[in-house]
């Protein structure tokens, strides 16, 4: 980066992450601190109380804690325990400071994600650092992204929910009868003779028993349209038709449609009718 150019975006990001230092020495909290800020960071503060960390944290919610795990009142071991019992961050950024080496795998297994020995090499620690608030800020962009994702899931639900109502209103009222059945074949949603139409029996409510199927429909045009109903094939004006009682002969366009959620699980089965005009049976001339 030339002198006088602006520094990237992720540049800046890294030296406004909030810093707080931990350590009952005041000698390596002011080290720490002139480190800090002699590279450029704006946003560091310090403590020499181990046991006001976690409140220090709920309220600032740091981006980084630089913690010495050799202290009084409580050691560095029992601070990270209270920052995981109280921490609604699933990722927690902790950088341990110890002169004892054999510490360091326990810190890891604490919860630490990085450590820096005493006495602090200068480099050493400003690359651990600018390393760790590189990690812990795409963590935070990347449950930003999650975030958004989710609130985009939820809102198109809702609007898939919305068009969905809008379209059964709309099916109901430009066509004679509607159904619906469940992915087991159970009908959810009834009007007009669909049952009759697709030769399904119901209880007969009043007197416990079936009721009869009435006549007159095509066989063979019913079985078409219910295999292609049990195959989960969508079918567009499919021509039905009854003979009546009185001869007279009835014509029905019906379509339908299977429905899927968005993994493309089976749900069921939708569909609409519209019945033509009656008209009697020809009469065969000789």
């Amino acid at each position: 980066m030339t002198e006088g150019s602006p520094m990237p975006a992720d540049t800046i990001d890294i030296l406004n992450a909030s810093i707080l230092i931990v350590d009952d020495q005041d000698a390596n909290v002011l080290l720490l601190e002139q480190l800090l800020q002699g590279v450029g960071y704006t946003h560091v503060t310090s403590t020499t109380r181990p046991q006001d960390v976690v409140a220090l944290h709920r309220e600032h919610h740091y981006d980084l804690i630089l913690l010495d795990l050799q202290m009084p009142v409580m050691d560095g071991f029992e601070v990270m325990d209270a920052l995981k019992a109280e921490a609604n961050d699933d990722y927690l950024s902790v950088i341990v400071l110890t002169a004892q080496p054999g510490h360091k795998l326990r810190a890891l297994q604490s919860g630490a994600k990085d450590f820096v020995a005493k006495p602090f090499d200068l480099v050493e620690v400003k690359t651990r650092i600018h390393n760790m608030l590189e990690v812990r800020l795409l963590y935070k962009k990347l449950a930003g992204f999650n975030k958004i994702l989710e609130q985009t899931v939820q809102e198109r639900t809702a609007e898939l929910r919305q068009s969905e109502a809008r379209y059964r209103s709309l099916t109901e009222l430009a066509s004679d009868w509607y159904w619906e059945q469940d992915e087991a074949g159970g009908f959810t949603k009834v009007s007009g003779p669909v049952l009759e139409m697709l030769g399904v029996q119901v209880a007969d409510n009043t007197a416990g028993k079936r009721s009869a199927l009435s006549g007159g429909w095509n066989a063979s045009e019913r079985d078409a349209l219910r295999a292609t109903i049990a195959a989960r094939e969508p079918f567009l004006d499919f021509l039905l038709h009854r003979v009546n009682a009185d001869g007279s002969q009835q014509q029905f366009r019906v379509s339908g449609e299977p429905m899927f959620s968005e993994n493309s699980r089976f749900l069921g089965y939708r569909g609409i009718g519209v019945e033509g005009a009656s008209r009697p049976l020809a009469s065969h001339q000789e």
